[in-house]
């Protein structure tokens, strides 16, 4: 089940919404009791087989923390984090990678029939529950209902953004749905769906029509590698949205996970705009504890790029991937700082678009010979610079570029926001319109899939 599906729109979110709202808000443990039996069927509706996975994960660390806290500071408290971590990434490693590890020595099984839905995103999110547990900066979670509310909460479980239970541990027991609360919510929730369906979907159409076809020219590659652009950040940050909404909506107050990138100058600035709550676990739990800048930085950033890239999926492409941004950045940091510092913003904001442009050609195909036949098409080698189909789709879609880009931007919200302060009843109007808009157009679509659903 996704967001923008019309099953979720008109039957599974509001039955959840009365049945959240009808147990008084000084139940809260029957509140989460509901959070919890919604989010397991949200959960099933995609993969049923995979809720008993979910429930195992969530469970053991909930009763290693209770051990672990009883015996902090001492060696048993050591035994019982290296005993969660490695359930949690056997786990991952199991169930997303097996079928890759022995692929690359020749041996070709099929593990499982399908990855289960969000595991990269659940894992991460009880193994930083572990870790801040032994660091004692959080305390142990002893109520079951609380803690696989916390880890299987569906607005966030099935691509994020990664939530630290640190960041969320008095909302969990303590929270209050304000009519503030609900109101911010419910806009940035229609806001989202209207960036998927009326931005994403359509850039993603294009997108798989271009870099799908063995016979695209140099400008059919471009063109096609702009939409996937625009595509997976429409989409993801579609999905960020929403579930930000609708975590305000129910008393959560989840940290953002975009912040623009597509404004950066620098990539290093890009990826302090993209997907935040997966690069503030890296930094957090893995560049950090090697060494961060105070000692082998290099090492230590190619590792966390190795490491991103391996996230997003058992693919050689996303591990090429994270050692380009990796490289990238190494560049940026040690010899092109005092350039930047003198280069017009437009000059630099122009070069990080064709960095993270390329990357994301990287990122799309996972067949490395398609690949290759891409990256050479892509640079001016190996075919036509033009052909009739990638002229025709870039003159149908000219016109909607510009709103791409512009819709990237803060001026959007910048003017929506000033709107709403002189005018408060655009507000639901807008959200009544975008929501109506954008239920009519699901009604006739096909392609709605979001794309973190496969990592």
């Amino acid at each position: 089940m996704v967001f923008s599906s019309l099953t979720f729109l008109v039957f599974f979110l509001p039955v959840f919404l009365l049945a959240y709202f009808a147990v008084p808000k000084r139940f809260m443990n029957a509140r989460n009791l509901v959070l919890l039996i919604f989010s397991l069927f949200f959960y099933a509706a995609g993969e049923p087989v995979w809720v008993v996975l979910l429930l195992f994960s969530a469970s053991s660390d909930c009763l290693i923390g209770i051990f672990m806290e009883k015996y902090r500071g001492r060696w048993q408290a050591k035994v019982l984090l290296v005993i969660s971590m490695c359930c949690s990434l056997g786990m991952l490693v199991l169930f997303k990678y097996t079928e890759f590890l022995l692929g690359l020595v020749g041996i070709n099984m099929t593990f499982a029939p399908s990855l289960p839905i969000g595991i990269s995103f659940y894992t991460f999110q009880t193994m930083s529950y572990s870790i801040d547990l032994y660091r004692g900066k959080i305390k142990a979670q002893r109520n079951p209902v609380a803690f696989l509310t916390f880890v299987s909460m569906f607005p966030q479980l099935v691509a994020g953004p990664i939530i630290k239970y640190a960041d969320i541990e008095k909302m969990i027991t303590q929270r209050e749905s304000t009519k503030e609360m609900i109101s911010k919510g419910i806009t940035r929730f229609v806001m989202g769906l209207g960036k998927k369906i009326l931005f994403a979907n359509h850039a993603g159409l294009v997108a798989n029509e271009l870099l799908g076809s063995p016979y695209s020219s140099t400008l059919g590659i471009w063109l096609g590698a702009v939409m996937f652009m625009f595509q997976i950040y429409f989409d993801f940050s579609a999905y960020s949205d929403m579930a930000i909404g609708l975590g305000k909506i129910i008393g959560f107050d989840f940290l953002e996970n975009f912040n623009y990138p597509y404004v950066s100058k620098t990539v290093t600035d890009f990826w302090r705009r993209w997907h935040i709550s997966l690069g503030s676990f890296f930094r957090e739990y893995l560049y950090i504890p090697l060494g961060g800048n105070r000692k082998r930085a290099v090492f230590n950033i190619m590792i966390v790029w190795f490491a991103t890239g391996l996230w997003h999926g058992a693919s050689v492409n996303f591990i090429i991937w994270g050692m380009y941004f990796g490289v990238a950045l190494l560049i940026e940091k040690y010899l092109l700082r005092r350039v930047f510092e003198k280069l017009p913003a437009f000059l630099g904001h122009a070069y990080c678009m064709l960095i993270v442009l390329y990357g994301w050609v990287l990122f799309y195909f996972t067949d490395l010979s398609q690949l290759g036949s891409a990256s050479a098409r892509f640079f001016g080698f190996g075919g036509l610079f033009a052909d009739y189909r990638a002229i025709e789709l870039l003159l149908s879609n000219v016109w909607i570029l510009p709103i791409f880009a512009i819709f990237s931007t803060r001026a959007p919200i910048r003017i929506f926001n000033n709107l709403k302060k002189r005018y408060p009843i655009s507000e639901p109007i807008f959200n009544f319109g975008l929501l109506c808009i954008s239920v009519i157009l699901l009604i006739g679509q096909t392609f709605t899939p979001f794309i973190y659903f496969r990592f």
